[in-house]
């Protein structure tokens, strides 16, 4: 594999081995500290980013590598008209992996027909988002030492959310996975995501606006907020930010076992005064993508422990 455009480029098999790479990491992180050492990650975000640009950043310089790049168009040539492919064919000659966030739907897919080294899609629009899905993985695994016999909740923007997508498509090639869809009937998942993964595959799954009624059903519960930026009416924004909050009287419905996880960052749909409840998982959650990203960007590059030994 040459490059990640979708989370659906991995197999189960390669997921499980970066899973495990990334827990092998955090048992004995200096032992990975000089494993690119020489080599340059460029990060070209087209749209803002924190935690994903920071953690490919911390990823990159734990492993002993380097860091170029920029993290917003107008910091680029793309603000003079540059096109994708360009940028690309150019960045490609000064490093040796590319992390790439862009607005647009396909843009990292069509970057990596002409990059010449490994592309990470950092997110495409309301695409998709593989190594935030692959931090979604590592971090249900953590918590419940499985990916299968799982009863998935997904509330909020499950519409426009790509972090929701591409976990619907991961998560669906496990076996005994139920998904509980919760959200405002305007940001149902997408008809074509209902057609031609979850009725084609005859998945076992259910639609509700209640969250306090699946809450107690749920081993995960994936909160994503409204978000602003994929809305052309800022009416409708602001009468469907508010949909769903998670507090500590609805955490009180659901059981022990529960893990709330988000992507991040959060607005307002999770209280804060849920953070200190230990099933919330979100940043342990957020933290674990620093180490998966550690270890995708070896296995892309081809890069081992046992090789640099």
């Amino acid at each position: 594999m040459k490059h990640l455009i979708d989370v659906l480029d991995l197999t189960p098999n390669e997921i499980e081995d970066l899973i495990n790479t990334a827990k092998e990491i955090m048992k004995e992180p200096s032992a990975y500290s000089q494993v690119c050492q020489g080599k340059k990650l460029a990060t070209l975000f087209f749209e803002p980013s924190t935690r994903t640009r920071l953690s490919f950043e911390a990823a990159m310089y734990e492993l002993g590598g380097h860091v170029l790049g920029f993290s917003e168009a107008a910091s680029s040539s793309a603000a003079k008209g540059e096109s994708v492919s360009d940028t690309v064919r150019v960045v490609s000659a000064y490093a040796d992996i590319i992390a790439m966030r862009h607005p647009k739907e396909g843009a990292p897919l069509v970057a990596s027909m002409y990059s010449e080294v490994p592309l990470i899609n950092a997110g495409d629009g309301g695409h998709n988002h593989p190594t935030q899905t692959l931090t979604d993985l590592l971090t249900i695994h953590k918590e419940f030492g499985r990916l299968d016999g799982l009863t998935i909740g997904c509330c909020g923007d499950l519409k426009f959310g790509r972090t929701v997508h591409s976990l619907l498509h991961a998560m669906a090639r496990y076996k005994n996975i139920k998904f509980v869809l919760i959200s405002p009937e305007e940001l149902r998942v997408p008809e074509y995501l209902r057609k031609e993964l979850l009725i084609k595959k005859g998945l076992d799954y259910e639609e509700t606006t209640n969250l306090e009624s699946a809450l107690p059903g749920l081993d995960v519960l994936y909160m994503t907020r409204v978000q602003r930026e994929r809305f052309f009416n800022e009416q409708d924004y602001i009468r469907l930010k508010d949909s769903y909050v998670l507090t500590k009287e609805k955490m009180a419905l659901a059981g022990p076992e529960l893990r709330v996880l988000h992507p991040l960052p959060r607005v307002n749909e999770i209280s804060m005064e849920v953070d200190e409840d230990p099933r919330a998982a979100y940043f342990r959650q957020a933290k674990n993508g620093k180490y998966i990203r550690m270890a995708l960007i070896m296995k892309l590059l081809g890069v081992s422990l046992e090789g640099k030994k």
